[in-house]
Formats: C-alpha cells, sequence, structure tokens
C-alpha cells in the first residue's frame, strides 16, 4: 500500500475521512453510504472483495467487515466450519465466519478507540491490508475443503504462508 502519511490534519479526527482519503489515493471504487459508513471494492489476486467500515461514536469502535461471495455445496458445509475454525486459529487480527443466508464469507475486525483515541492513517490502511491479506491466503483453503471436496488438513497446507521482510 501507498504511503499515507500525507493526509492532511483535519482528516485525522474522522477515521471515515481517512477510508475515504486511503481509497481516492489507491483508486479504488467507493461509495460514502453515510457520514460514519464507507463501502469499497478491492480487487485481489483471486477475487474482488467488497468492504465496508463504519465508525461507532458510541461504541467508540471502528470496524471493518470484508465480503465474498461463497457458494459451498451443501453437503461440505461441516467441512467449511471445520476450516474456518483451523484459519481462525492463523488470524492474529480478525476473523472470519460464513453468512450461510447470504452466502457470504465475512471477515470481521473492530478497532477500540476509547477515551477519544483517534485512529491515525498507517492503522487504518493495515485494517484494510490484513483483511485482505486474509482473504488471499484462506481463499484457496476454503475452495479446495468446499468445491475441491479436499480434506480439511490437505486444504489448510496450502493456505499461503504470510511473508515477513523484502524480497
Amino acid at each position: 500500500m501507498a504511503s499515507t502519511h500525507d493526509l492532511d490534519g483535519a482528516e485525522a479526527f474522522d477515521p471515515i475521512d481517512i477510508v475515504e482519503s486511503i481509497a481516492a489515493r489507491h483508486d479504488w471504487e467507493f461509495d460514502r453510504i453515510a457520514d460514519d459508513q464507507i463501502t469499497m471494492s478491492v480487487e485481489g489476486q483471486w477475487r474482488t472483495y467488497a468492504l465496508t467500515l463504519a465508525w461507532s461514536s458510541a461504541d467508540e469502535m471502528l470496524r471493518l467487515i470484508s465480503t465474498f461471495e461463497m457458494e459451498p455445496p451443501e453437503d461440505r458445509l461441516p467441512q467449511l466450519y471445520e476450516l474456518l475454525n483451523l484459519t481462525n486459529d492463523q488470524c492474529w487480527a480478525g476473523a472470519f465466519t460464513y453468512w450461510a443466508d447470504q452466502r457470504l464469507m465475512v471477515w470481521r475486525y473492530g478497532l477500540a478507540l476509547d477515551g477519544g483515541q483517534v485512529a491515525d492513517p498507517e492503522q487504518i490502511a493495515r485494517m484494510i491490508s490484513a483483511a485482505v491479506s486474509a482473504a488471499e491466503r484462506f481463499y484457496p483453503a476454503f475452495q479446495l475443503a468446499t468445491w475441491g471436496r479436499r480434506t480439511v488438513d490437505s486444504s489448510m497446507k496450502i493456505a499461503i504462508c504470510e511473508a515477513y521482510g523484502r524480497a
């Protein structure tokens, strides 16, 4: 992701303004659907991910939900749920869940900003990056366990490991 430290000081007080600036700088398609909520589309290697960020001043929480469509065969749902448990054990921030009624795989994360704390652009960019990275890492495993009818263990082994450092 590109650097975000050139955002002006006024934006630092409203997390949704920060998200809008980040989306604009990356040329991501976005829609500011309310003062406290924004949606955007982020293109990944495997899919395009729909991200929604919402600010709740009552909870002092910035919530991120990233989704992508997933329609596993009904008989593979037990394997998908088992894989989700293993996947979430590997995730340090955020967690996956499957919304069966909407046929969506969902990544959720909440950034608590208690006591009037302010999120900086780098924190918010990291939230977005973590959501997309997690989806990219585990998407092949979800597909293999459901449509590929592989075992949960073999599907989990295919999950792309997180990379550290620079090439």
